[in-house]
């Protein structure tokens, strides 16, 4: 990328778009009445993905951004599980008939920081009040450092198809800053087992950007991984946001990568990870050429959401547990941030949405605008507007953003067709970005473009 480029978009701070309006445009005019009609609403032939939070870990990793509490005691937990169970209940009995499930990923904190039985337990619940598809995709993310060979043995027996391991960097330097000690014999033991339990998709997740992080540590960290062939990587730029995620006051922001460090070490991770036989996907993800994920770009398939770049093509997805967000035809909803009022309101017997958002007509032909060039790194402008009965024009020629990335080189434009250029593709959510009609209007601080 040219130095003009990064200088000038490098520290750009933009939404990821797993969503389109992203969730700091969620209000409380949402709430569970809202959510219950649009529950009743869904179709008996709609599909749906479900995502399930659960928000606890043994131990802080001061680069996180999710939501997460850490105990050392399994009480809480157990009581979560069963607050959980209870929300799936009232989900449930609001559909007008079970729903098909093609996709259910478990999400955290850790998930498998729960018991091997109450795993069980909870795939016993989805499978009856759910129709689980023969070739769902069961998906888990996993703390290798945590994970035992009876919980092993439950995921595989549980039918879980796929594992997401966080590894983030083998660098002991870098671990100690981020406070995460995770040696390459703890992954390899648990890519290992989960291999002999049956699950044949392995995901590992890698972050550039942390402290004292160098282009050298982190294809280190990817030659280490590489050895192990997992299916896929996860690849994304640490987001620096000590105000909304005040454990990351712990990182010395003075031995953070300014932003040419990090494009050059984002640029170092692809190009070792393609060199390896690896496909990039999208911004930030990579796969073994025979990936379902391949599959899906090549045919203009491949989807985004809240886990990233998905083969998911789900009508809905159903989120449960504490801050887990949703998606209906009718917009999105999102549960109590804090898990005690969110247990408060399961425990009332009212779902827990906290807020949401009704999309518009407007909203739904940006959202496939900005998930095209973010899966396709191309959309054709002309052919979205016409599945939504506008005209392109109206779109393209109220966007000056679009000229100057034109004139950048980022873009390439013809006709109604937009392109991203090679050297644009770090940039993508700038581009992305052209088309996101509330940018900058909640105030929100967002992780940088490169």
């Amino acid at each position: 990328m040219r130095e003009d480029l990064r200088a000038r978009y490098g520290e750009e701070r933009l939404p990821r778009y797993t969503s389109y309006p992203t969730a700091p445009q969620f209000s409380d005019t949402i709430g569970h009445e809202a959510y219950g009609r649009w529950l009743s609403a869904i179709a008996p032939e709609a599909t749906a993905s479900l995502y399930l939070h659960v928000p606890f870990c043994r131990s802080m990793c001061w680069y996180c951004g999710c939501n997460t509490t850490i105990t050392q005691r399994d009480a809480p937990i157990i009581d979560y599980l069963a607050i959980l169970r209870r929300e799936v209940a009232l989900v449930a009995d609001r559909l007008s008939s079970p729903l098909t499930v093609r996709h259910v990923h478990f999400g955290g904190g850790t998930p498998t920081i729960m018991e091997p039985s109450e795993f069980t337990d909870l795939m016993d619940l989805m499978r009856r009040r759910f129709v689980l598809d023969e070739e769902a995709e069961i998906a888990i993310e996993i703390d290798p450092r945590t994970l035992t060979d009876a919980m092993m043995s439950a995921l595989g027996a549980a039918g879980v198809t796929r594992a997401s391991l966080g590894v983030q960097s083998f660098d002991p330097v870098v671990q100690k800053a981020i406070n995460r000690i995770q040696s390459f014999e703890q992954t390899a033991r648990a890519m290992s087992g989960l291999r002999e339990a049956g699950i044949k998709g392995i995901n590992f997740d890698l972050i550039y950007g942390l402290p004292h992080q160098t282009v050298e540590s982190c294809i280190e960290t990817v030659r280490q991984s590489i050895a192990l062939r997992p299916e896929r990587f996860s690849v994304f730029g640490y987001a620096h946001v000590p105000s909304f995620k005040k454990h990351q006051r712990k990182i010395d922001e003075a031995v953070l990568p300014d932003g040419e460090a990090r494009y050059a070490q984002a640029e170092a991770i692809a190009e070792t990870l393609v060199a390896a036989g690896y496909r990039r996907i999208g911004l930030d993800h990579y796969a073994l050429p025979d990936d379902s994920m391949v599959e899906a770009q090549s045919a203009g398939k491949l989807h985004r959401n809240f886990q990233g770049y998905t083969t998911d093509p789900s009508d809905v997805l159903i989120g449960f547990g504490a801050s887990a967000i949703g998606r209906l035809t009718q917009g999105y909803v999102q549960n109590e941030v804090v898990t005690g009022r969110y247990a408060e309101r399961i425990l009332r017997g009212e779902l827990a949405t906290a807020k949401g958002y009704a999309m518009t007509d407007d909203d739904r032909l940006r959202a496939d605008l900005i998930e095209r060039v973010m899966c396709d790194f191309r959309v054709d402008v002309g052919q979205i507007c016409r599945q939504h009965s506008t005209a392109p024009e109206r779109i393209l020629q109220a966007i000056p953003k679009l000229r100057v990335l034109q004139d950048d080189g980022i873009i390439r434009l013809e006709g109604h067709v937009l392109s991203v250029s090679d050297e644009g593709r770090f940039l993508v959510r700038s581009v992305a970005s052209a088309f996101d009609a509330y940018l900058g209007a909640s105030g929100r601080t967002h992780s940088r473009a490169v």
